[in-house]
């Protein structure tokens, strides 16, 4: 018996623990990963040449509220401000917009902004693609909606509830942190959160029990007063966890309400000194022709790296997915010939694919909002007896689908749990 089982490792399961551990609780952390961190991952891949890479979070956004901000600077840790300072180039039929139609692109962005926004105020809450029908005649209209949805949010603007992209808008700075974000989270958090059990996948959950939660796992049963789970939307609703007795109707809802989008990405390392004359810190990507349309992003040689990342999000991401690594670096590769001519051919050597969705621990990169399920983010309010659930995809503050969202839930966690042992915070 200990006070609390916290389920997953990722940063709601590291902040809750540390959180716990500070309040003097005893807690167990088991992740059925070989490593910590969830989806704040810095990899040193030898495609790289052994740079650091984020697979998963690669920014601290709304940097002005987000809490590893301030853990990165409580501890000296070198971040810069990255984003909408950065030079873009932007490809129309081969060719490099002109400063009118990139003045006509940022028009197009603001009106996007104001129609989603004012649809997003009205009843009933609707998709994106259908609160800014009335913009298709604009031909940057489906850019926008391509950066809004599919790429920021990781989902397909049909299926992305308006209202959830208006409550999530990341306002203010967005840092990159020196090092990586995966690697702030295992250099600093993890150290708050203490031992964890690694190689230790949860089966089934009995939650109900008058003398407490008892989990099981491959290694046998661990019995604690309270149990956090941190674990995705995804894993939830494919029922990698056995909960006993099943959920309540009400947070089965929730979840299928909150599926996992997919954001996935390539990066390319230079095969020699040629930067293809573009400046580290471009963005540089097409177009694109028409909703729904694949499409890849690039941020060129991010943080002066010897690497390009391509993004691609949504239904083209899972397409690729299932098609397979290669096929999502053939993509890219295409994608980069298209926009930089046949001398991107020879520039680029070796790459690396991130696995987000065809990995069973995650299946997906973050969650988002059906249309009409905005509510499901707030399902998870309160305890299930001596439940507790935790993540991005139960921030109810604006950081929904960020490490910071999934740090201030995994402390909310943490209270939640300290309250059920009459404990204070």
């Amino acid at each position: 018996m200990t006070d609390v089982i916290v389920v997953g490792a990722g940063v709601a399961g590291l902040s809750a623990a540390a959180a716990l551990r500070r309040a003097g609780v005893a807690c167990e952390v088991l992740e059925a990963a070989g490593r910590i961190g969830g989806r704040a991952w810095t990899d040193y891949p030898a495609a790289l040449a052994g740079a650091g890479f984020d697979h998963g979070a690669s920014w601290l956004h709304a940097a002005e509220r987000n809490p590893l901000a301030d853990l990165a600077r409580a501890h000296g840790d070198p971040v810069n401000e990255t984003g909408p300072e950065w030079t873009r180039r932007v490809m129309i039929d081969g060719r490099p917009a002109t400063a009118a139609e990139l003045a006509d692109y940022d028009a197009a962005s603001e009106r996007f902004s104001e129609v989603a926004s004012a649809r997003a105020d009205t009843e009933p809450d609707v998709s994106v693609a259908e609160a800014v029908a009335g913009l298709r005649d604009d031909p940057w209209t489906a850019t926008v909606e391509t950066w809004e949805a599919t790429l920021i949010a990781a989902a397909a603007p049909e299926d992305f509830s308006v209202r959830d992209w208006r409550l999530n808008e990341l306002h203010g700075s967005n840092l990159r942190v020196a090092g990586g974000v995966g690697a702030l989270v295992a250099r600093r958090l993890a150290p708050q959160a203490g031992p964890v059990r690694l190689g230790t996948a949860v089966s089934r959950i009995e939650w109900d029990r008058r003398d407490g939660v008892t989990v099981t796992t491959p290694r046998g049963a661990l019995t604690a007063r309270a149990c956090i789970v941190t674990v995705s939307t995804g894993v939830l609703a494919a029922g990698a966890i056995a909960f006993a007795p099943v959920l309540p109707a009400v947070q089965q809802a929730a979840i299928e309400g909150l599926p996992m989008g997919l954001l996935t990405k390539v990066a390319l390392q230079a095969a020699g000194a040629d930067r293809l004359g573009i400046a580290a810190g471009s963005s540089l990507y097409h177009r694109v022709a028409a909703p729904g349309a694949p499409a890849m992003m690039f941020a060129a040689w991010p943080g002066g790296a010897d690497h390009m990342v391509g993004f691609v999000g949504a239904t083209a991401a899972w397409d690729l997915a299932r098609a397979g690594a290669g096929a999502t670096e053939a993509f890219a590769r295409d994608e980069l010939s298209t926009l930089l001519g046949a001398r991107a051919v020879a520039a680029f050597a070796g790459a690396m694919v991130t696995g987000w969705g065809v990995d069973p621990l995650h299946r997906g990169a973050y969650c988002y909002a059906r249309p009409g399920q905005v509510q499901a983010r707030a399902a998870m309010d309160a305890p299930l007896g001596r439940l507790i659930f935790a993540g991005e995809a139960w921030c109810t503050d604006g950081l929904a689908g960020t490490v910071g969202g999934a740090f201030r839930s995994g402390e909310r966690a943490a209270g939640m749990a300290l309250a059920l042992l009459g404990r204070a915070r």
